[in-house]
């Protein structure tokens, strides 16, 4: 097996590939590379059908699988072996149909229609079959060499529905495998059979929907001149449908000689056959057709389903109307993230004051060898004093509170409540003029800001696509959680008794993040009357069942994917702003280091709005990551350049407030700027991938970073002013 590769579809998706492919079927696009697999085995479906659990399951690779709709929106590959051939599977995005409307479905659609791979598996949710069949027929019209793997079959059981598996494969004409992915169960049966349509050993013709009358004998005479130009291809009547609708992609293919097999007069014979039968259709022709294929999809699922009394309580329902209730959703929303932060906090202490001990006492022996082989001085300092304590720093400080906040959270993701908070907020997006999809979006940037960007894609609005990608970066991310944290914790609860400090401190993050999802709204609401004007569009969302949590996930997820992720980030990233702060402290300019006479220099500026020079100084070296912005801050206030041994977060607030004159104010005002600053380097070249554009990165960019001075100088302003 080998690592998955993401690849973002775009251009990529229509390269090489295009309508002769049809015709010279013994040709395959060149959408992946091939030369290392015998067969190339896609996987489509619904969102939230478990597409990406089916791809994990095969390839024993890690592709994040969370429990809500829209999760891929790049092609995922891997590769896997089975009776000693080997395979490559393309793990496509969620689309409900090929009639692409946004770009994750255009991804699909084009992979479907031009990749030519060898089998295509269709994930389908064996609770909502009759919807997932409207997908299912219009891929059987392009292709048969299809594999229905009939998913979530435990939660079907669970809610007394009974599917004859057989029964459906005859209607359809094609295999249909019952799975169960997460658990594993129909994997080995699904493989087997996927290695069979591969093979041809399960030839399958494509499926015809019913037509009747003037429409079905036009598109036959339409088809059999096809046939007539192009006697190899095998979906004949499938392109003839998509010229009878005037798709203008496919008369493109045609008329630019993207079809080869068709010399400039069979191109045009075609197109011109194509106008003139459609003369003859009515004009709701295309409405006949969706017509047909849902009235085949809803007549197939009533035939070949049948539901049972249930044993269990519908606790889905009940839960929902606890959870997306007007009056009392978004409060257990806030008290539900208050939670996660208080076990944060309160179990974060201790680990962290043992890692210190440990690592710290690595740092000293290590500069004691270096001093018994005669180091020089300076590459002591440098390294030891420099970059590893930098290092150390960050895992002592960051790995306990990360282990914890990031399971917790991966766990609401894998119950399915992420996509209840994402409908509890769509209300307030849809009225700022921004796109209810939003709020997914959103709530992937919590994870991380880059990946939230990216997740704009199912936004099919060019309009409010960019808002929601210009507004991402107001969610605080993986990178600035510990800094949070960090900060809730050695300030706000020292303000407050004992008794209470923990859950002050609680208290101050959830504030925070609301913070942040104030100015995502508002920015919105701004952007859609001025720069970016126009009304919000409506969409269809679909709430996911909840499911039990898969504990091997969430495990791998939260601890490999998302903890170990950001604190190598961070390590890679602090190594060298530790040894660059070692470096700025060492090296003087008329009696006076670097890091002096930088953090004077922005220490007018800094005050202004709550903070100082030194802070000001962090955050320009943290640009490309903000994870060190904490550590670098501390190596920076330390006259020698580097972290002194801090033991516990008591005495971390001694020297802060001690030696740099933190106030509880300094502490807020940084929380504040922490949420609101520009993006990290990531995230902005992702923008600028993302939207193609200078301007639109440029505003990403600035917008925050001077919405963050603005909301830092009003606070320590008016907190100056009452004292």
């Amino acid at each position: 097996m080998t690592t998955t590769t993401q690849q973002s579809f775009g251009q990529n998706a229509r390269q090489g590939g295009g309508l002769g492919a049809f015709c010279q079927h013994a040709e395959r696009a060149p959408l992946v590379e091939i030369e290392t697999s015998d067969y190339v085995v896609a996987v489509a479906g619904n969102p939230n059908t478990g597409k990406s659990t089916i791809f994990n399951a095969v390839t024993g690779l890690r592709q994040h699988v969370g429990n809500w709709p829209g999760k891929t929106v790049m092609r995922a590959e891997g590769n896997f072996q089975f009776d000693g051939k080997r395979y490559k599977l393309v793990d496509l995005p969620g689309t409900y149909s090929l009639l692409s409307a946004s770009i994750d479905e255009e991804i699909a659609r084009d992979f479907v229609l031009f990749g030519r791979p060898d089998c295509i598996v269709i994930v389908t949710d064996a609770t909502v079959l009759e919807r997932n069949l409207n997908l299912i027929l219009q891929i059987l019209q392009i292709t048969g060499r299809v594999v229905v793997c009939l998913n979530l079959m435990d939660e079907a059981r669970r809610k007394g529905i009974v599917i004859d598996d057989r029964k459906l494969a005859d209607e359809l004409g094609v295999p249909v495998i019952p799975t169960v992915a997460r658990t594993g169960e129909g994997i080995e049966s699904l493989l087997r059979t996927v290695a069979a349509v591969c093979t041809g050993a399960i030839p399958n013709p494509p499926y015809h929907v019913a037509m009747s009358g003037t429409v079905a004998g036009v598109i036959d005479e339409l088809s059999e001149l096809i046939q007539t130009h192009c006697p190899n291809l095998p979906n004949a009547r499938w392109v003839a449908v998509r010229l009878l609708e005037g798709d203008a992609r496919v008369e493109q293919a045609i008329s630019s000689g993207e079809f080869h097999a068709l010399t400039a007069k069979a191109s045009a014979e075609l197109l011109g056959r194509a106008e003139i039968l459609r003369g003859h259709l009515d004009v709701a022709f295309r409405d006949q057709l969706v017509e047909a294929l849902y009235a085949d999809a809803q007549r197939i699922a009533q035939d070949v389903t049948r539901t049972r009394e249930r044993t269990a309580a519908d606790w889905d329902a009940r839960l929902d109307r606890i959870l997306t209730s007007r009056l009392i959703g978004l409060p257990l929303m806030a008290l539900g993230l208050a939670v996660v932060f208080w076990l944060t906090i309160v179990g974060a202490n201790y680990p962290s004051k043992l890692l210190a001990t440990i690592l710290f006492a690595v740092e000293r022996r290590g500069a004691s060898f270096f001093d018994l082989i005669g180091a020089p001085a300076w590459l002591t300092g440098f390294f030891w004093h420099g970059m590893y304590r930098g290092l150390a720093w960050v895992v002592s400080v960051m790995l306990p509170p990360m282990t914890i906040f990031f399971p917790t959270f991966t766990i609401l993701e894998n119950l399915g409540y992420l996509p209840r908070v994402a409908f509890n907020l769509d209300r307030l997006f849809q009225r700022a003029g921004a796109h209810g999809k939003q709020a997914l979006t959103m709530c992937m940037g919590f994870g991380c800001n880059a990946a939230g960007v990216i997740s704009c894609r199912v936004i099919n609005s060019p309009r409010e696509r960019l808002i929601a990608i210009l507004t991402n970066n107001f969610v605080p991310c993986n990178g600035r959680f510990p800094t949070l944290i960090l900060l809730s914790g050695v300030f706000v609860a020292a303000a407050f008794p004992p008794a209470f400090a923990s859950f002050a401190a609680a208290a101050s993050l959830v504030a925070v993040v609301l913070v942040g999802v104030l100015f995502t709204l508002l920015v919105s609401w701004g952007l859609s009357r001025t720069l970016l004007k126009g009304e919000a569009s409506s969409f269809t969302f679909e709430l996911p069942p909840y499911r039990r949590p898969n504990i091997r996930q969430i495990l791998y997820t939260s601890l490999i994917d998302r903890t170990l992720f950001v604190l190598w980030r961070a390590i890679v990233m602090a190594a060298p702003a530790g040894g660059l702060i070692w470096l700025l402290s060492h090296v003087t300019v008329a009696g006076m280091s670097l890091t002096d006479r930088i953090a004077a220099f922005l220490d007018p500026l800094g005050h202004a709005i709550g903070l100082d020079g030194v802070i000001l100084l962090a955050y320009i070296i943290a640009i490309p990551a903000n994870e060190i912005v904490v550590p670098t801050i501390l190596m920076a206030y330390t006259g020698a350049g580097m972290l002194i041994q801090v033991e516990s977060l008591t005495q971390l607030r001694a020297l802060l407030a001690g030696q740099a004159h933190w106030t509880l104010l300094t502490a807020i005002c940084l929380m504040l700027f922490c949420v609101l600053h520009n993006p990290c380097s990531t995230t902005i070249w992702t923008i600028y991938k993302e939207t193609g554009s200078v301007k639109w990165t440029v505003l990403g960019a600035l917008v925050p970073l001077a919405i963050a001075f603005a909301v830092t100088l009003a606070v320590a302003q008016v907190a100056h002013l009452f004292g």
